[in-house]
């Protein structure tokens, strides 16, 4: 014999979990706005870091002193100072550059390209070297469009 479903014992509700979510009317904490500050930077990492803003231009052109400068522009005005004017060499550099390629095929760009080349390696260890010493430097040629 059969037992329909309405025949059977009934069964105990079970029971209300431990933790239950807050209502919406709950106090909840307030949200976290800011952000820590960031770390201060030595004067000899300033100095290294700053360094390799100007060196790293002539290696792999815009980027490093790129990532120099979105790091530690916060941080040391120091280091911003140096990679924001080695990003606007750099800058420079690729529009002449680019400049010389278009005019390679009359013949002139292949000295504007050899001219950038040299004053691409020479204004960059300049800059590399009074970074080192803790002075400021300025490329004598260089549009300014990052400040």
């Amino acid at each position: 014999m059969s037992q329909s479903p309405h025949d059977r014992p009934p069964v105990a509700p079970a029971p209300p979990p431990a933790a239950c979510p807050p209502h919406p009317g709950a106090a909840y904490p307030p949200p976290q706005t800011r952000y820590a500050a960031p770390a201060p930077v030595s004067p000899a990492d300033a100095r290294t870091m700053s360094l390799v803003a100007h060196l790293g231009g002539i290696l792999v052109g815009v980027v490093v002193p790129l990532v120099v400068f979105l790091v530690y522009k916060d941080r040391d005005r120091f280091v911003r100072a140096h990679a924001a004017e080695a990003l606007n060499f750099q800058i420079t550099l690729a529009l002449a550059y680019l400049v010389s390629m278009v005019t390679m095929i009359v013949g002139v760009g292949f000295v504007i390209f050899l001219a950038a080349w040299v004053c691409s390696i020479v204004f960059a260890v300049l800059g590399s070297i009074a970074a080192n010493a803790g002075r400021p430097y300025r490329y004598p040629v260089s549009l300014r469009p990052v400040s």
